[in-house]
């Protein structure tokens, strides 16, 4: 069980919150879900949690069975951890989680979020109805970090790295693609400023970033007021 404690349950619920439950145990989750990372790369996406605390969630999710660590075959030579086989099980949880909070009226629009974490929130909001008909391979380049992403059949598939003949390469940075996706930026006048370079099948690119619509908010708390841009991560 992570840090000792247990709801000593039979249930099985209780137990994976006995596994999964503590604080930052879930986001390191997430941060594997697209390919194994080295520790530093770790503590930049779980920023907010020290050193200390990143190693010891880590060794409590791998004595849990959830991730594990293996050293890179050379010249890499780096450790790094990735999720089990099992702990990938964990991704459509962690999707429609993200999807619920997507909702959340008190969800703080002008936070940071990790890369990862933004990447996910296209699998969390991909509406499959207006992926219809639509066959085609991205590589969306933000900064240093590149991912592929396959639209087949009406499903969505993201995985890091770069991609093999893709119809098209996306290179932009996270504000412009957030802004692109969810802040009403025409994606003419991102070309225009530079803010975005499109190699490849640019139409293709305009249907990709209809498919993931912010969802309506969720009622807000009594006296509470919504946020002015529900659902939209930046």
């Amino acid at each position: 069980m992570i840090g000792g404690r247990s709801y000593g349950e039979g249930c099985a619920a209780a137990h994976a919150l006995d596994l999964i439950g503590e604080r930052w145990a879930l986001l390191i989750v997430r941060e594997l879900l697209l390919g194994p990372k080295r520790f530093t790369d770790l503590r930049a996406g779980v920023r907010n949690a020290s050193a200390n605390l990143l190693s010891q969630r880590l060794r409590e999710l791998e004595r849990a069975g959830v991730i594990r660590r293996r050293t890179l075959p050379p010249p890499a030579g780096s450790r790094v951890y990735e999720l089990t086989e099992w702990g990938r099980d964990l991704e459509p949880l962690l999707v429609h989680l993200g999807r619920w909070g997507s909702r959340s009226p008190t969800l703080p629009h002008d936070a940071e979020m990790s890369v990862d974490s933004q990447i996910l929130a296209l699998k969390a909001l991909f509406d499959r109805a207006a992926a219809h008909n639509l066959d085609a391979r991205f590589e969306l380049q933000l900064g240093t970090d590149s991912f592929r992403i396959e639209i087949s059949n009406s499903q969505i598939a993201i995985t890091r790295g770069s991609a093999t003949n893709p119809d098209a390469i996306i290179e932009t940075d996270r504000t412009t693609w957030s802004d692109l996706l969810w802040h009403g930026r025409r994606l003419a006048d991102a070309l225009r400023a530079g803010d975005i370079a499109i190699d490849g099948d640019q139409q293709a690119v305009a249907r990709l970033l209809q498919l993931f619509p912010a969802p309506a908010p969720a009622a807000p708390p009594p006296g509470g007021q919504a946020q002015a841009r529900p659902g939209a991560p930046r």
